[in-house]
Protein backbone atom coordinates (compact mmCIF):
# COMPACT_ATOMS: atom_id res chain seq x y z
CA UNK A 1 0.00 0.00 0.00
CA UNK A 2 1.08 3.67 -0.85
CA UNK A 3 0.67 6.16 2.25
CA UNK A 4 -2.37 7.35 2.62
CA UNK A 5 -3.78 10.23 1.44
CA UNK A 6 -5.99 12.36 2.99
CA UNK A 7 -9.99 13.35 2.82
CA UNK A 8 -8.65 16.88 2.27
CA UNK A 9 -6.00 16.39 -0.25
CA UNK A 10 -8.20 13.86 -1.51
CA UNK A 11 -10.70 16.85 -1.98
CA UNK A 12 -8.01 19.35 -3.14
CA UNK A 13 -7.28 16.98 -6.06
CA UNK A 14 -10.58 16.52 -7.19
CA UNK A 15 -10.61 20.34 -7.59
CA UNK A 16 -7.56 20.94 -8.96
CA UNK A 17 -8.10 18.09 -11.40
CA UNK A 18 -11.34 20.37 -12.18
CA UNK A 19 -9.60 23.36 -13.01
CA UNK A 20 -6.92 21.67 -15.08
CA UNK A 21 -10.02 20.26 -16.96
CA UNK A 22 -11.31 22.72 -17.99
CA UNK A 23 -8.36 24.79 -19.02
CA UNK A 24 -7.93 22.01 -21.25
CA UNK A 25 -11.27 21.45 -22.64
CA UNK A 26 -11.20 25.27 -23.78
CA UNK A 27 -7.84 24.83 -25.97
CA UNK A 28 -9.19 21.58 -27.83
CA UNK A 29 -7.22 19.07 -25.84
CA UNK A 30 -8.01 15.29 -26.26
CA UNK A 31 -9.09 13.43 -22.88
CA UNK A 32 -5.06 11.51 -23.06
CA UNK A 33 -3.76 14.87 -23.06
CA UNK A 34 -6.11 16.14 -20.67
CA UNK A 35 -5.33 13.20 -18.86
CA UNK A 36 -1.57 14.04 -19.08
CA UNK A 37 -1.94 17.17 -17.99
CA UNK A 38 -3.54 15.94 -14.64
CA UNK A 39 -0.41 13.59 -14.12
CA UNK A 40 1.83 16.05 -14.56
CA UNK A 41 0.75 18.44 -12.13
CA UNK A 42 -1.18 15.76 -9.90
CA UNK A 43 1.89 12.80 -9.41
CA UNK A 44 -0.16 11.22 -6.81
CA UNK A 45 -2.56 10.71 -9.61
CA UNK A 46 -3.19 7.28 -11.21
CA UNK A 47 -3.63 6.66 -14.71
CA UNK A 48 -6.88 5.16 -13.94
CA UNK A 49 -7.96 7.96 -11.54
CA UNK A 50 -6.65 10.61 -13.97
CA UNK A 51 -8.84 9.49 -16.94
CA UNK A 52 -11.78 9.66 -15.28
CA UNK A 53 -11.07 12.80 -13.94
CA UNK A 54 -10.11 13.99 -17.35
CA UNK A 55 -13.79 13.04 -18.32
CA UNK A 56 -15.51 14.91 -15.54
CA UNK A 57 -16.96 11.51 -14.46
CA UNK A 58 -17.66 10.52 -10.30
CA UNK A 59 -16.89 7.05 -9.54
CA UNK A 60 -20.71 7.20 -9.73
CA UNK A 61 -20.96 7.98 -12.97
CA UNK A 62 -18.60 5.18 -14.08
CA UNK A 63 -20.14 2.46 -12.04
CA UNK A 64 -23.62 3.84 -13.67
CA UNK A 65 -22.09 3.63 -17.60
CA UNK A 66 -20.37 -0.11 -16.78
CA UNK A 67 -23.91 -0.86 -15.23
CA UNK A 68 -25.24 -0.18 -18.35
CA UNK A 69 -23.00 -1.76 -20.76
CA UNK A 70 -23.82 -5.26 -18.68
CA UNK A 71 -27.66 -4.64 -19.59
CA UNK A 72 -27.12 -3.71 -23.24
CA UNK A 73 -24.94 -6.98 -23.27
CA UNK A 74 -28.10 -8.75 -22.02
CA UNK A 75 -26.02 -9.44 -19.12
CA UNK A 76 -27.45 -9.18 -15.82
CA UNK A 77 -26.07 -5.98 -14.00
CA UNK A 78 -23.05 -5.77 -11.93
CA UNK A 79 -22.54 -5.66 -8.59
CA UNK A 80 -19.58 -3.10 -9.06
CA UNK A 81 -19.26 -0.23 -6.45
CA UNK A 82 -17.56 2.93 -6.24
CA UNK A 83 -15.37 1.40 -2.78
CA UNK A 84 -14.09 -1.00 -5.70
CA UNK A 85 -13.43 1.43 -8.28
CA UNK A 86 -11.82 3.69 -5.24
CA UNK A 87 -9.17 0.57 -4.50
CA UNK A 88 -8.10 0.07 -7.86
CA UNK A 89 -7.29 3.85 -8.28
CA UNK A 90 -5.34 4.19 -5.43
CA UNK A 91 -3.96 0.67 -4.33
CA UNK A 92 -1.33 -1.06 -6.36
CA UNK A 93 -2.37 -3.88 -4.78
CA UNK A 94 -5.64 -4.13 -6.17
CA UNK A 95 -6.67 -4.74 -9.85
CA UNK A 96 -9.76 -5.21 -11.38
CA UNK A 97 -11.09 -8.63 -13.15
CA UNK A 98 -10.23 -9.04 -16.81
CA UNK A 99 -14.20 -8.40 -17.55
CA UNK A 100 -14.05 -5.06 -15.46
CA UNK A 101 -10.60 -4.13 -17.37
CA UNK A 102 -12.49 -4.56 -20.49
CA UNK A 103 -15.36 -2.50 -19.29
CA UNK A 104 -13.62 0.00 -17.94
CA UNK A 105 -12.05 0.58 -21.30
CA UNK A 106 -15.01 0.27 -23.21
CA UNK A 107 -16.77 3.26 -21.19
CA UNK A 108 -13.23 5.07 -21.06
CA UNK A 109 -13.08 4.97 -24.78
CA UNK A 110 -9.45 4.16 -23.86
CA UNK A 111 -6.82 1.42 -24.48
CA UNK A 112 -5.32 -0.91 -21.26
CA UNK A 113 -2.20 0.76 -21.31
CA UNK A 114 -3.43 4.48 -21.33
CA UNK A 115 -5.38 3.59 -18.24
CA UNK A 116 -2.26 1.45 -16.61
CA UNK A 117 -4.48 -1.57 -16.86
CA UNK A 118 -1.17 -3.43 -18.87
CA UNK A 119 0.73 -3.51 -15.82
CA UNK A 120 -1.77 -6.04 -14.18
CA UNK A 121 -0.43 -9.57 -13.45
CA UNK A 122 -1.82 -11.10 -16.33
CA UNK A 123 -0.02 -8.73 -19.05
CA UNK A 124 -0.11 -11.66 -21.40
CA UNK A 125 -3.75 -11.86 -21.84
CA UNK A 126 -3.90 -7.73 -21.79
CA UNK A 127 -1.31 -7.41 -24.34
CA UNK A 128 -4.00 -9.24 -26.32
CA UNK A 129 -7.14 -6.46 -25.73
CA UNK A 130 -7.32 -4.90 -29.27
CA UNK A 131 -9.32 -2.56 -30.11
CA UNK A 132 -12.07 -5.10 -31.56
CA UNK A 133 -12.47 -6.44 -28.23
CA UNK A 134 -12.76 -3.37 -26.32
CA UNK A 135 -15.71 -2.68 -28.67
CA UNK A 136 -17.07 -6.31 -28.05
CA UNK A 137 -20.74 -6.44 -27.51
CA UNK A 138 -21.52 -2.97 -28.73
CA UNK A 139 -23.26 -2.12 -32.15
CA UNK A 140 -19.82 0.56 -32.53
CA UNK A 141 -17.73 -1.63 -32.16
CA UNK A 142 -14.61 -0.09 -34.32
CA UNK A 143 -15.13 2.86 -32.70
CA UNK A 144 -11.42 3.97 -31.81
CA UNK A 145 -10.72 5.94 -28.04
CA UNK A 146 -11.45 9.19 -29.86
CA UNK A 147 -14.37 8.27 -30.88
CA UNK A 148 -13.77 7.86 -34.22
CA UNK A 149 -15.02 4.97 -36.20
CA UNK A 150 -12.15 3.19 -38.88
CA UNK A 151 -12.79 4.46 -42.30
CA UNK A 152 -15.33 6.44 -41.65
CA UNK A 153 -16.39 10.17 -40.95
CA UNK A 154 -18.12 11.43 -37.85
CA UNK A 155 -20.97 12.94 -38.27
CA UNK A 156 -20.66 16.37 -36.64
CA UNK A 157 -22.62 19.15 -35.79
CA UNK A 158 -20.41 21.35 -39.28
CA UNK A 159 -21.17 18.44 -41.43
CA UNK A 160 -24.79 16.99 -40.47
CA UNK A 161 -26.75 20.37 -40.09
CA UNK A 162 -25.60 21.95 -43.75
CA UNK A 163 -26.95 18.59 -45.25
CA UNK A 164 -30.80 19.32 -44.04
CA UNK A 165 -30.59 22.39 -45.87
CA UNK A 166 -28.73 21.30 -48.77
CA UNK A 167 -31.08 18.47 -49.73
CA UNK A 168 -34.27 21.44 -49.34
CA UNK A 169 -31.90 23.31 -51.58
CA UNK A 170 -32.07 20.37 -53.78
CA UNK A 171 -36.16 20.28 -53.67
CA UNK A 172 -36.17 23.90 -55.08
CA UNK A 173 -34.17 23.47 -57.47
CA UNK A 174 -36.84 20.79 -58.73
CA UNK A 175 -39.91 22.98 -57.49
CA UNK A 176 -39.14 26.72 -57.98
CA UNK A 177 -41.79 27.99 -57.10
CA UNK A 178 -42.58 25.50 -54.16
CA UNK A 179 -44.94 22.47 -54.12
CA UNK A 180 -45.83 19.42 -52.01
CA UNK A 181 -41.86 18.28 -52.11
CA UNK A 182 -40.99 21.40 -50.74
CA UNK A 183 -43.89 21.41 -48.34
CA UNK A 184 -43.10 18.14 -47.01
CA UNK A 185 -39.12 18.92 -46.59
CA UNK A 186 -39.67 22.26 -45.19
CA UNK A 187 -42.09 20.42 -42.11
CA UNK A 188 -39.14 17.63 -41.87
CA UNK A 189 -35.96 20.46 -41.58
CA UNK A 190 -38.23 22.51 -39.21
CA UNK A 191 -38.87 19.03 -37.04
CA UNK A 192 -34.98 18.29 -37.42
CA UNK A 193 -33.80 21.93 -36.00
CA UNK A 194 -36.72 21.54 -33.24
CA UNK A 195 -35.68 17.72 -32.49
CA UNK A 196 -32.62 18.43 -32.30
CA UNK A 197 -31.72 21.44 -30.72
CA UNK A 198 -30.37 20.71 -27.49
CA UNK A 199 -27.44 18.55 -29.30
CA UNK A 200 -25.88 22.01 -31.37
CA UNK A 201 -23.92 24.82 -30.21
CA UNK A 202 -26.33 27.62 -30.57
CA UNK A 203 -24.44 30.06 -32.88
CA UNK A 204 -23.66 27.37 -35.09
CA UNK A 205 -27.91 26.26 -35.52
CA UNK A 206 -28.83 30.10 -35.48
CA UNK A 207 -26.79 29.81 -38.70
CA UNK A 208 -28.24 26.72 -40.33
CA UNK A 209 -32.02 27.55 -38.96
CA UNK A 210 -31.68 31.40 -40.87
CA UNK A 211 -29.97 29.93 -43.77
CA UNK A 212 -33.08 27.50 -44.57
CA UNK A 213 -35.21 30.32 -44.08
CA UNK A 214 -33.70 32.76 -46.41
CA UNK A 215 -33.65 29.65 -49.04
CA UNK A 216 -37.81 29.77 -48.30
CA UNK A 217 -37.93 33.21 -48.21
CA UNK A 218 -36.63 33.10 -51.77
CA UNK A 219 -39.95 32.06 -53.22
CA UNK A 220 -42.39 34.09 -51.01
CA UNK A 221 -44.67 36.33 -53.74
CA UNK A 222 -47.25 38.42 -53.69
CA UNK A 223 -49.72 35.65 -54.41
CA UNK A 224 -48.60 33.71 -51.31
CA UNK A 225 -47.22 30.07 -50.83
CA UNK A 226 -49.13 27.47 -49.70
CA UNK A 227 -50.41 28.01 -45.76
CA UNK A 228 -48.24 25.03 -45.18
CA UNK A 229 -44.97 26.53 -46.39
CA UNK A 230 -45.56 30.30 -44.25
CA UNK A 231 -46.60 27.64 -41.59
CA UNK A 232 -42.85 26.55 -41.98
CA UNK A 233 -41.29 29.70 -41.77
CA UNK A 234 -43.54 30.71 -38.86
CA UNK A 235 -41.83 27.94 -36.65
CA UNK A 236 -38.20 28.61 -38.64
CA UNK A 237 -38.96 32.51 -37.07
CA UNK A 238 -39.94 30.75 -33.78
CA UNK A 239 -36.54 29.07 -33.69
CA UNK A 240 -34.55 31.82 -34.40
CA UNK A 241 -36.07 33.90 -31.54
CA UNK A 242 -35.77 31.02 -28.95
CA UNK A 243 -31.95 30.79 -30.41
CA UNK A 244 -31.20 34.76 -30.15
CA UNK A 245 -32.84 34.68 -26.49
CA UNK A 246 -30.07 31.86 -25.83
CA UNK A 247 -27.27 33.92 -27.40
CA UNK A 248 -28.82 36.72 -25.46
CA UNK A 249 -29.68 38.90 -27.66
CA UNK A 250 -33.50 40.23 -26.76
CA UNK A 251 -34.16 42.48 -29.08
CA UNK A 252 -32.88 40.02 -31.27
CA UNK A 253 -35.36 37.46 -30.07
CA UNK A 254 -38.34 39.73 -30.15
CA UNK A 255 -37.90 41.09 -34.07
CA UNK A 256 -38.04 37.14 -34.61
CA UNK A 257 -40.60 36.47 -32.43
CA UNK A 258 -42.81 38.91 -33.65
CA UNK A 259 -42.68 37.84 -37.02
CA UNK A 260 -43.31 34.42 -36.32
CA UNK A 261 -46.35 35.70 -34.83
CA UNK A 262 -47.31 37.07 -37.63
CA UNK A 263 -47.41 34.02 -39.83
CA UNK A 264 -48.62 32.12 -37.03
CA UNK A 265 -51.92 34.20 -37.33
CA UNK A 266 -51.98 34.48 -41.11
CA UNK A 267 -52.11 30.75 -40.91
CA UNK A 268 -54.36 29.95 -38.16
CA UNK A 269 -52.24 27.99 -36.81
CA UNK A 270 -53.03 28.25 -32.54
CA UNK A 271 -50.38 25.79 -31.28
CA UNK A 272 -47.63 28.35 -32.51
CA UNK A 273 -49.47 31.47 -31.57
CA UNK A 274 -49.75 30.11 -28.32
CA UNK A 275 -46.04 28.81 -28.18
CA UNK A 276 -44.65 31.64 -29.52
CA UNK A 277 -46.68 34.21 -27.24
CA UNK A 278 -44.93 31.65 -24.49
CA UNK A 279 -41.20 32.51 -26.02
CA UNK A 280 -42.38 36.41 -25.73
CA UNK A 281 -43.20 36.43 -21.96
CA UNK A 282 -40.07 34.46 -21.33
CA UNK A 283 -38.06 37.29 -23.51
CA UNK A 284 -40.22 40.35 -21.50
CA UNK A 285 -38.85 38.54 -18.11
CA UNK A 286 -35.68 38.10 -19.03
CA UNK A 287 -35.53 41.84 -19.41
CA UNK A 288 -37.10 42.53 -15.90
CA UNK A 289 -40.64 43.68 -18.15
CA UNK A 290 -43.11 41.72 -15.77
CA UNK A 291 -45.95 43.51 -17.26
CA UNK A 292 -45.43 42.63 -20.59
CA UNK A 293 -44.44 39.04 -19.66
CA UNK A 294 -48.24 38.32 -17.91
CA UNK A 295 -49.64 40.11 -20.70
CA UNK A 296 -47.76 37.40 -23.43
CA UNK A 297 -48.42 34.53 -21.00
CA UNK A 298 -52.26 35.56 -20.95
CA UNK A 299 -52.51 35.89 -24.48
CA UNK A 300 -50.76 32.71 -25.49
CA UNK A 301 -52.85 30.59 -22.48
CA UNK A 302 -55.94 32.05 -24.04
CA UNK A 303 -54.86 30.71 -28.07
CA UNK A 304 -53.53 27.37 -26.52
CA UNK A 305 -55.13 24.27 -27.34
CA UNK A 306 -56.25 21.92 -24.07
CA UNK A 307 -54.07 19.64 -23.26
CA UNK A 308 -49.88 19.84 -23.40
CA UNK A 309 -49.82 23.21 -24.95
CA UNK A 310 -51.93 24.95 -22.39
CA UNK A 311 -50.22 22.84 -20.15
CA UNK A 312 -46.52 24.48 -21.03
CA UNK A 313 -48.13 28.18 -21.48
CA UNK A 314 -49.04 27.70 -17.35
CA UNK A 315 -46.28 26.51 -16.11
CA UNK A 316 -43.53 28.12 -19.04
CA UNK A 317 -45.04 31.79 -19.07
CA UNK A 318 -47.95 32.75 -16.10
CA UNK A 319 -46.06 30.70 -13.21
CA UNK A 320 -42.90 32.41 -13.74
CA UNK A 321 -44.33 35.58 -13.98
CA UNK A 322 -46.67 35.20 -11.30
CA UNK A 323 -44.39 33.99 -8.77
CA UNK A 324 -41.55 36.70 -10.05
CA UNK A 325 -44.59 39.61 -9.14
CA UNK A 326 -45.48 37.71 -5.58
CA UNK A 327 -48.50 36.59 -6.69
CA UNK A 328 -48.59 33.39 -4.72
CA UNK A 329 -52.23 32.33 -4.34
CA UNK A 330 -52.35 32.92 -8.44
CA UNK A 331 -48.93 31.24 -9.32
CA UNK A 332 -50.54 28.11 -6.93
CA UNK A 333 -53.37 28.69 -9.32
CA UNK A 334 -51.70 28.30 -12.75
CA UNK A 335 -49.53 25.21 -11.53
CA UNK A 336 -52.45 23.07 -11.02
CA UNK A 337 -54.42 24.37 -14.12
CA UNK A 338 -50.52 23.37 -16.03
CA UNK A 339 -51.03 19.91 -13.57
CA UNK A 340 -54.52 19.45 -14.76
CA UNK A 341 -54.11 19.76 -18.23
CA UNK A 342 -51.41 17.83 -18.81
CA UNK A 343 -53.10 14.92 -16.97
CA UNK A 344 -55.84 15.43 -19.05
CA UNK A 345 -53.68 15.11 -22.46
CA UNK A 346 -53.58 12.05 -23.92
CA UNK A 347 -50.08 11.54 -24.24
CA UNK A 348 -48.97 13.48 -21.50
CA UNK A 349 -45.54 14.83 -23.17
CA UNK A 350 -43.79 15.55 -26.43
CA UNK A 351 -40.47 15.72 -27.41
CA UNK A 352 -38.61 19.21 -29.04
CA UNK A 353 -38.05 22.63 -28.97
CA UNK A 354 -41.57 23.17 -29.38
CA UNK A 355 -43.00 19.79 -26.77
CA UNK A 356 -43.04 19.67 -23.16
CA UNK A 357 -42.43 17.49 -20.63
CA UNK A 358 -42.15 16.74 -16.68
CA UNK A 359 -38.20 17.64 -16.92
CA UNK A 360 -39.43 20.83 -18.10
CA UNK A 361 -42.41 21.45 -15.62
CA UNK A 362 -40.26 20.53 -12.47
CA UNK A 363 -37.97 23.17 -13.67
CA UNK A 364 -40.51 25.84 -13.70
CA UNK A 365 -42.00 24.81 -10.51
CA UNK A 366 -38.66 25.12 -8.81
CA UNK A 367 -38.08 28.37 -10.49
CA UNK A 368 -41.29 29.71 -8.97
CA UNK A 369 -40.56 28.17 -5.39
CA UNK A 370 -37.35 30.00 -5.71
CA UNK A 371 -39.33 33.07 -6.83
CA UNK A 372 -41.57 32.85 -3.55
CA UNK A 373 -38.85 31.75 -1.14
CA UNK A 374 -39.89 28.30 -0.49
CA UNK A 375 -36.04 27.25 -0.80
CA UNK A 376 -37.09 23.13 0.28
CA UNK A 377 -39.79 22.91 -2.28
CA UNK A 378 -37.74 24.11 -4.96
CA UNK A 379 -34.49 22.09 -4.30
CA UNK A 380 -37.12 18.97 -4.52
CA UNK A 381 -38.32 20.16 -7.46
CA UNK A 382 -34.87 20.84 -8.86
CA UNK A 383 -33.55 17.17 -8.08
CA UNK A 384 -36.74 15.64 -10.29
CA UNK A 385 -35.69 18.07 -12.82
CA UNK A 386 -32.24 17.28 -13.14
CA UNK A 387 -32.58 13.47 -12.55
CA UNK A 388 -35.18 13.39 -15.77
CA UNK A 389 -32.65 15.02 -17.86
CA UNK A 390 -29.45 13.53 -19.28
CA UNK A 391 -26.42 14.73 -17.49
CA UNK A 392 -24.72 17.60 -19.78
CA UNK A 393 -27.41 18.93 -21.65
CA UNK A 394 -29.04 22.49 -21.55
CA UNK A 395 -31.95 21.17 -19.31
CA UNK A 396 -29.61 19.21 -16.80
CA UNK A 397 -27.81 22.20 -16.42
CA UNK A 398 -30.73 24.68 -16.06
CA UNK A 399 -31.70 22.27 -13.18
CA UNK A 400 -28.59 21.57 -11.74
CA UNK A 401 -28.28 25.59 -11.48
CA UNK A 402 -31.24 25.70 -9.88
CA UNK A 403 -30.57 23.68 -7.68
CA UNK A 404 -27.66 25.13 -6.67
CA UNK A 405 -29.41 28.48 -5.83
CA UNK A 406 -31.49 26.61 -3.44
CA UNK A 407 -28.69 25.13 -1.48
CA UNK A 408 -26.15 28.69 -1.63
CA UNK A 409 -27.65 29.70 1.83
CA UNK A 410 -27.27 26.36 3.70
CA UNK A 411 -24.76 24.37 1.75
CA UNK A 412 -22.86 26.67 -0.67
CA UNK A 413 -19.60 24.69 -1.39
CA UNK A 414 -22.06 21.87 -2.28
CA UNK A 415 -23.69 24.51 -4.16
CA UNK A 416 -20.37 26.07 -5.49
CA UNK A 417 -19.65 22.56 -6.99
CA UNK A 418 -22.79 22.41 -8.72
CA UNK A 419 -21.97 25.22 -10.33
CA UNK A 420 -18.16 24.21 -11.42
CA UNK A 421 -19.56 20.91 -12.49
CA UNK A 422 -21.87 22.05 -14.72
CA UNK A 423 -18.79 24.55 -16.47
CA UNK A 424 -16.69 21.26 -16.35
CA UNK A 425 -19.48 19.37 -18.43
CA UNK A 426 -20.50 22.57 -21.27
CA UNK A 427 -18.18 23.64 -22.82
CA UNK A 428 -18.19 27.70 -23.42
CA UNK A 429 -19.56 27.77 -27.34
CA UNK A 430 -22.95 25.40 -25.55
CA UNK A 431 -23.41 27.06 -22.48
CA UNK A 432 -26.98 29.51 -22.95
CA UNK A 433 -27.71 32.36 -21.94
CA UNK A 434 -29.76 31.25 -19.30
CA UNK A 435 -27.33 29.04 -17.82
CA UNK A 436 -25.01 31.91 -17.60
CA UNK A 437 -27.81 34.33 -16.20
CA UNK A 438 -28.44 31.53 -13.30
CA UNK A 439 -24.44 31.34 -12.86
CA UNK A 440 -24.41 35.04 -12.26
CA UNK A 441 -27.35 34.43 -9.73
CA UNK A 442 -25.68 31.81 -7.89
CA UNK A 443 -22.42 33.95 -8.01
CA UNK A 444 -24.26 36.59 -6.34
CA UNK A 445 -25.73 34.36 -4.07
CA UNK A 446 -22.67 32.78 -2.91
CA UNK A 447 -20.70 36.05 -2.59
CA UNK A 448 -20.67 36.34 1.61
CA UNK A 449 -20.37 32.48 1.64
CA UNK A 450 -16.79 31.44 2.22
CA UNK A 451 -15.34 28.32 0.65
CA UNK A 452 -12.60 27.09 -1.41
CA UNK A 453 -15.04 25.87 -3.93
CA UNK A 454 -16.68 28.86 -3.96
CA UNK A 455 -13.21 31.05 -4.50
CA UNK A 456 -12.84 28.39 -7.47
CA UNK A 457 -16.42 29.01 -9.20
CA UNK A 458 -15.77 33.21 -9.10
CA UNK A 459 -13.09 33.15 -10.76
CA UNK A 460 -14.13 30.53 -13.30
CA UNK A 461 -16.70 32.60 -14.12
CA UNK A 462 -14.23 35.23 -14.32
CA UNK A 463 -12.57 33.75 -17.12
CA UNK A 464 -15.56 32.50 -18.94
CA UNK A 465 -15.59 33.58 -22.67
CA UNK A 466 -18.41 35.43 -23.50
CA UNK A 467 -21.33 33.62 -26.03
CA UNK A 468 -20.45 36.93 -28.58
CA UNK A 469 -17.75 38.86 -28.08
CA UNK A 470 -16.97 43.06 -28.67
CA UNK A 471 -16.25 41.82 -32.72
CA UNK A 472 -19.45 39.93 -32.82
CA UNK A 473 -17.71 36.62 -33.27
CA UNK A 474 -19.40 33.53 -31.58
CA UNK A 475 -17.79 31.48 -29.23
CA UNK A 476 -18.57 28.68 -31.21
Amino acid sequence: MTAAITRSRRAAIVREAAQIRMRCQRSGYTTEHITAAIRAALPEVTELEAWRLALGWSRADTVTQIGELYVADGLMRTALSESMLCRWEHDPEEWPSADYAVMLCRVYRAQPEQLGLHQMRRVRQLSAWTADMIGYGRHDAGVTPSGRQEGAELMTTDAGLPSVRESLQLALLAEPAGGALVDDLAEAAVEHYALNYPKHPVPVLFKEVRDTRTLLAGILTPDGPSTELQRQIGRLCALLGNLAFHLGDPSGARTHLGTAAAYANRCGDTQLTAWVHGAQSMVARSTGNLQAALTYAERGAAAAPGGLVRAQLHAWALLPTLAQQGRDREATDALEEALTELEADPLGEAPGRFGFDAAELALHQAEAHLALGRTEQARSRAENSAAACTTGTPGWAAATLVLAQAEASTQPSDAAQRGLDVLGRISPSRLRSTARARLKRLDTLLADRPADSVADLRECLRTLPPPVDATGAASA
